[in-house]
């Protein structure tokens, strides 16, 4: 979230910030909301400055035996209180008719993020590797199918589109994946492994900003699926029973759900970036506790709702998949140098794996909602003959921390600053095997066993049939 001071400050800068991002400009809508609610404030004040003052002059003619000013006044007070009582809804109303605007604008673009409408405008920024010399090379589905250890059928049969069933050795070579890269990223890289929780509640999904704008992306616990459904088509085939004591049975079932909308909800995580980051949400840390760096490993859940019609065959773009989160917590002197470390992070696993990628600097035209900057890594698949991504790697500065009200203490001043947080995939464990299928598949159909995965694989050299 921006910090509406600084947009009062600087409102022309705002919208060409949002222009290089090709969204509408905001500012004058942001301000008009701004000045309706710091006018509210004033009247507020100074309504409870007279009443204040009121009662005080009340207290002076009763003592001078002034009984018709006194009478004058406690009416006067007594319409003051009303006002403070409906002036504070009001001013709520306000307050939230703000914050809302707020959520909704995107981070903004650094200087040095190249301007562009979509991908077709993001920058290469390094390459590593080579392209194998692959003949008549296969998707990884042709590959898993052939195999008999990945079954998107059944998956099917099981929970709809976009699941998958692995066995035998693809399943533990997903496994040894996940497992070689937090072992790289906590021995190695100095990140703190966390098993964070899979449902969180709705504060921490707007913290991170997948609340309110991408609502329809997420997927929300089974119990409580049923809010979302219009009350309406509920209850209407209730309208024609008998009446019930205290209303009619539409009235009477209504009743009880709206009292069931109080039931608390839990979503399920799209990353664990979400829970990571908001684990120094509404704190203070010492500066000397920064960087903090967690990772983590766990399933993730996305509705891929503007997805219809991509990737629907394979593995490439699941309801459900693993992925090794890196999350960084910062001060803002330190976020610049922590994204180009964490990006170095992030390509060491694909270099261990030996597979030939490239790096991307992302234009503000296909950046993420909360991103100042980010950086892709783009695997080759030789079965696509494409690049694909397999990480991405964000500065988001303090959007996230206004969010979530996590901040520090300098060493030196008084006061608290925002913290900076960066968040990026050590990487998608689905997508990782997808590549390593890819690249390292022989003529038979088989797959080699990459050197580095080999430990976690009982030594096992080759996935066969």
């Amino acid at each position: 979230m921006l910090d509406i001071k600084w947009i009062r400050e600087n409102p022309q800068a705002l919208d060409e910030a949002l222009r290089r991002r090709n969204a509408a400009p905001a500012a004058e809508h942001l301000l008009a909301l701004d000045e309706a609610r710091r006018s509210h404030i004033l009247k507020l004040e100074e309504a409870q400055a007279r009443r204040n003052a009121a009662s005080k002059e009340i207290g002076k003619a009763k003592g001078s035996g002034d009984e018709e000013t006194a009478q004058r006044l406690m009416a006067e007070v007594g319409e003051l209180k009303a006002f403070l009582q409906e002036a504070e809804s009001e001013g709520k109303a306000l307050d939230k008719a703000l914050d809302d605007a707020l959520a909704e604008i995107p981070n903004l673009p650094l200087d040095d993020v190249p301007v562009g409408a979509d991908e077709s405008d993001n920058v290469e920024y390094r390459r590593w590797g080579s392209k194998p010399g692959l003949n008549n090379a296969k998707e990884h589905f042709e590959l898993g199918e052939a195999l008999g250890q990945m079954d998107f059928e059944t998956a099917a049969k099981l929970s709809g589109s976009r699941f998958v069933v692995l066995r035998k050795g693809l399943a533990r070579l997903e496994r040894a994946l996940g497992q070689f890269m937090l072992d790289l990223h906590t021995t190695e890289h100095g990140y703190e492994e966390v098993q964070p929780p899979l449902l969180v509640r709705d504060e921490v999904m707007f913290g991170t900003g997948q609340l309110p704008k991408f609502r329809d992306d997420q997927f929300i616990s089974a119990q409580m699926e049923w809010r979302t459904k219009r009350l309406d088509e509920v209850l209407k085939p209730l309208d024609e029973r008998p009446a019930l004591e205290g209303g009619s049975l539409r009235q009477v079932v209504g009743d009880l759900i709206e009292k069931a909308e109080t039931v608390e909800q839990f979503w399920l995580i799209p990353t664990a970036e979400v829970p990571l980051t908001n684990l120094v949400r509404e704190s203070i840390l010492s500066e000397e506790e920064l960087p903090r760096r967690f990772t983590a490993l766990t399933p993730c859940f996305r509705s891929e709702a503007g997805a219809a019609g991509r990737d629907t065959r394979g593995m490439l773009r699941q309801h459900q998949f693993d992925k090794v989160e890196l999350v960084s917590i910062t001060a803002p002197e330190q976020s610049g140098d922590e994204h180009e470390r964490l990006i170095t992070c992030a390509e060491e696993v694909l270099k261990r794996l030996d597979i030939h990628f490239r790096t991307m600097t992302l234009s503000t035209g296909d950046m993420g909602f909360g991103a100042q900057k980010t950086y892709d890594i783009e695997a080759w698949l030789p079965g696509q003959a494409q690049y694909r991504e397999i990480s991405s790697c964000s500065v988001c500065g303090d959007f996230q921390a206004r969010r979530m009200k996590a901040r520090f203490r300098p060493k030196e001043g008084k006061g608290t600053r925002l913290v900076h947080t960066l968040n990026g995939s050590g990487v998608a464990v689905g997508r990782a095997l997808i590549a390593v299928m890819e690249n390292y598949q022989n003529p038979d159909g088989s797959i080699t066993v990459p050197d580095v995965l080999r430990p976690y694989m009982g030594g096992l050299e080759r996935i066969e049939a």
